[in-house]
């Protein structure tokens, strides 16, 4: 009874049909902004160390920027599950079918699970060939593959702290979904010194100490989700795979798992694309213009992914009012926000590069690739507040067709075409990037409004029915 009590109280606080729609996406926006940071640390830091690496520092950050399709493609089978299942949940949770939440929280495990098992056996079966594919040249490839064969071996771990922190975020515990990716980081950054520089374990060092974070997250999200102050907790009745709901998560997960595979996509296009037109100093200039865009772009990611819970919730309670409140601030806080990175990007490239690499010739090439790359930076807050709004809803046919619209039919296509339209060589490569912000961010801004206003058409009066009506 005592906890049955408790779970009701939290589940009350946690109701984000009543109160300020804005507070609701703010509170739990700064800490799943500082949750994401946090997990892209976990490369970004192993990049600025690799990037300093006595002696061969740009040819061992062009190698670790190589086995971004395969860290991708790990990723986007964790957004295949993780975020078709939270947003899931909290529709669920906000018609008050708590059962269902529970059983799409302990499908996702297991898919989880299932599928880091597969991929981390394809990993070493087809490390080789994989990155060779990818761009990688005989000076590249050991440094690569040495990163690889011991990052592969953390996929359960990365697949499960990532994608399962969705639900707590779900219950509006943004703070303990803070602390999941706080305390891998931590580890992370404490640990790389150690193993890169004073074991001398080189990019071998940087893979270790992230496999060993990447098990703390873990452990942290899976302690909570079987603990007593979880509204929903995982159980072994639930594990068991019902294929109606894997097929409801897997359709609403491929949004995410298009957006995460059409980036590796993206990714092997440039490496492949710069390495003939430019060289492998050119592909670690993509490698730090990655990283650069990954920080930069989180707070409208952070905002927007704090959004999701809010819209899925109050779009289960049937208060539309509500969701079109938090589809304007979202939006308009994204803008903004772009606005800005876009400008401190423009005015200081190199101040931005030199943190990952102090090679003078990859600063003189990058800092006129960062200008060009950046350029209409604002218009990508756009895409990423559309596609935001889709999932959030469960409308994933339109998440999954903006996400193919800009990275595979635009950017890939203009990465290979454009470097060889009057001699731009890699110029076009980095042009590809804007362009597409501008069509796809349009283009998919515009659908959502359309697609919003069509959807809640005669429901005014809904915004108003008592919760869970």
């Amino acid at each position: 009874m005592r906890r049955k009590k408790e779970v009701r109280t939290v589940a009350e606080q946690n109701d984000f049909s009543q109160g300020s729609v804005t507070r609701h996406i703010l509170s739990l926006a700064l800490p799943m902004t500082v949750a994401q940071l946090v997990q892209i640390l976990y490369n970004v830091v192993d990049r600025i160390y690799i990037g300093h690496l006595p002696g061969a520092s740009s040819l061992a950050l062009t190698g670790l920027g190589l086995t971004f399709p395969v860290v991708t493609l790990i990723l986007a089978f964790t957004n295949l599950f993780g975020m078709g299942g939270a947003p899931l949940c909290s529709i669920a949770r906000g018609r008050d079918d708590i059962p269902r939440a529970e059983q799409i929280m302990g499908n996702t495990l297991t898919m989880l699970l299932a599928s880091s098992v597969v991929l981390t056996v394809l990993g070493y079966l087809l490390l080789q060939p994989l990155l060779y594919l990818f761009g990688a040249s005989d000076e590249t490839y050991p440094y690569a593959a040495a990163y690889l064969r011991i990052y592969l071996i953390g996929t359960p771990l990365a697949m499960v702290g990532t994608g399962m922190n969705g639900f707590i975020n779900a219950q509006g515990f943004g703070r303990v979904g803070m602390v999941t990716t706080l305390m891998g980081a931590a580890a992370n950054i404490v640990l790389d010194p150690i193993f890169i520089f004073l074991l001398d374990m080189g990019v071998s060092g940087a893979a270790l100490a992230t496999v060993l974070s990447q098990l703390l997250s873990a452990a942290w999200v899976m302690r909570f989700l079987l603990g007593k102050r979880t509204l929903l907790r995982l159980t072994l009745p639930n594990l068991r795979p019902r294929r109606a709901l894997v097929g409801e998560i897997t359709r609403l997960g491929v949004a995410g798992f298009v957006m995460s595979a059409s980036n590796g996509a993206v990714q092997i296009a440039c490496n492949t694309t710069l390495r003939a037109f430019g060289g492998d100093v050119y592909v670690g200039v993509m490698t730090v213009l990655s990283s650069v865009r990954d920080v930069v772009s989180l707070p409208c990611q952070g905002l927007n992914n704090a959004a999701q819970p809010v819209l899925g919730y109050n779009y289960g309670a049937r208060q539309f009012g509500r969701v079109k409140q938090a589809i304007r601030f979202a939006a308009c806080a994204s803008v903004v926000y772009m606005l800005l990175a876009w400008l401190v990007v423009f005015l200081f490239p190199r101040q931005l590069m030199s943190v990952f690499n102090s090679s003078p010739a990859l600063l003189d090439a990058g800092a006129p690739a960062m200008h060009l790359y950046f350029f209409g930076f604002f218009m990508m807050a756009l895409q990423i507040s559309a596609q935001s709004v889709f999932v959030g809803l469960g409308l994933s046919r339109q998440a999954i067709f903006f996400s193919i619209l800009r990275k595979i039919i635009i950017v890939v296509p203009l990465t290979l075409l454009l470097p060889q339209v009057g001699g731009l060589g890699v110029t076009g490569v980095f042009l590809a990037e804007p362009i597409s912000n501008f069509i796809g961010g349009a283009a998919s801004f515009t659908t959502m409004l359309f697609t919003v206003r069509h959807l809640f058409r005669g429901r005014a009066g809904d915004a108003h029915r008592p919760h869970g009506g």
